[in-house]
């Protein structure tokens, strides 16, 4: 582990112990103002022991839940153990020693279910391209996916380079991540028309999936969207493919499945152009395990029917499978909220600024 991440997890642990002992004496304190008049709490009643010993070892593990990039650079026995000696220590404690702890205690820590190790792990695969927009868009997701728990966030590029300017945001964000590559293939860029944009970037998602992943949950999520939060938690419980609305898109101002008492009846869509799955690529989610299952599954450089391709080739699978999400489709939890396209920004004039503070900033700005 690094030097900074060491002293940051040390001070993090010196915090968390003295909230929790002032939580524990505030506890006594109450306890005992009480036990002459009779009303107060006895920590010699069993009953009320194990209340607060769950309380205690509930407010221990609550302040030791760790951003992504901390489980995943000590390793989760690491973590694990360390709650566990936290635990013991709050245990043994007791409330300022008017709490015995049974023998049963110690075989009842090793069972505490930890939240991010236990739910399903989301993999967010964010094409994106450098343009004016690309540093703000990633900057405003970044914002929102720093809230979300046991996250993997595949950033990729298509560039035949990194941008340095990602890789620093990504690294500022301290969500866990992997930056790539994937260019789109000569062949397509010098068609005329419309571009299959994004593709070739979530082909290579899916390809590090396949040799970095064996379960969780996957969701394309373009970077010049707007999401709540909640989308994430809804999508975490996947079995196979999920579906959700999706919101301003196309003139219809609604992409979504269409449902009748709860059972999927078709899809509300502004251009079905004969697409089995007429849906948005921000309107679904795959299980990894589902996915790993079928091989051949790929997304086709075919612009508009990108996302009709790839559910297609999760063959065996068929439209009246779909899990709906968002309360049976009748909550808007992703929205399509693109940026203004701006025009590249005029070159600065270096006879006038070029001791200024101005050079350092025209480099973050395309």
């Amino acid at each position: 582990m690094k030097h900074s991440k060491k002293m940051w997890l040390i001070m993090l642990l010196g915090v968390c112990v003295v909230i929790i002992q002032y939580h524990i004496s505030s506890t006594w304190l109450v306890g005992g103002s009480n036990s002459g008049t009779g009303n107060g709490l006895s920590y010699a009643d069993p009953a009320v022991a194990a209340a607060v010993r769950e309380e205690l070892l509930h407010a221990a593990i609550g302040r030791l839940r760790l951003d992504d990039t901390i489980s995943v650079s000590i390793g989760q026995k690491l973590l694990h153990d360390l709650i566990m000696q936290l635990g013991h220590e709050l245990l043994a404690v007791g409330a300022c020693g008017e709490v015995s702890v049974p023998a049963a205690a110690d075989s009842s820590l090793s069972q505490v279910p930890l939240t991010s190790y236990t739910a399903p792990r989301l993999y967010i695969i964010t094409p994106t391209y450098r343009r004016p927009e690309q540093i703000p868009e990633l900057t405003r997701m970044a914002q929102t996916l720093m809230h979300v728990q046991n996250l993997h966030w595949l950033v990729i590029e298509d560039a035949e380079n990194k941008t340095q300017l990602v890789s620093e945001l990504l690294h500022r964000t301290g969500i866990s991540h992997d930056h790539l590559v994937a260019p789109m293939p000569e062949a397509f860029k010098k068609r005329k028309g419309p571009k299959p944009r994004g593709v070739s970037n979530r082909n290579r998602g899916l390809e590090w999936l396949r040799a970095n992943a064996k379960d969780g949950v996957f969701y394309f999520a373009d970077d010049d969207n707007t999401y709540d939060i909640q989308l994430f938690e809804e999508i975490r419980t996947t079995k196979h493919v999920s579906m959700w609305p999706v919101g301003l898109c196309t003139k219809f101002g609604l992409s979504s499945p269409v449902v009748v008492n709860g059972t999927f009846m078709g899809f509300y869509d502004g251009w079905v152009a004969g697409r089995k799955f007429p849906v948005d690529m921000a309107g679904f989610a795959v299980s990894v395990q589902f996915l790993l299952q079928r091989p051949n599954a790929t997304m086709p450089y075919k612009p508009g029917f990108e996302e009709d391709g790839f559910l297609k080739s999760l063959a065996p699978f068929e439209p009246k499978e779909i899990e709906l999400k968002a309360k049976n489709c009748t909550e808007v939890l992703v929205w399509h909220t693109q940026s203004k396209k701006n025009e590249a920004s005029a070159a600065l004039d270096l006879t006038k600024y070029n001791n200024t503070n101005l050079v350092i900033l025209k480099q973050l700005i395309v």
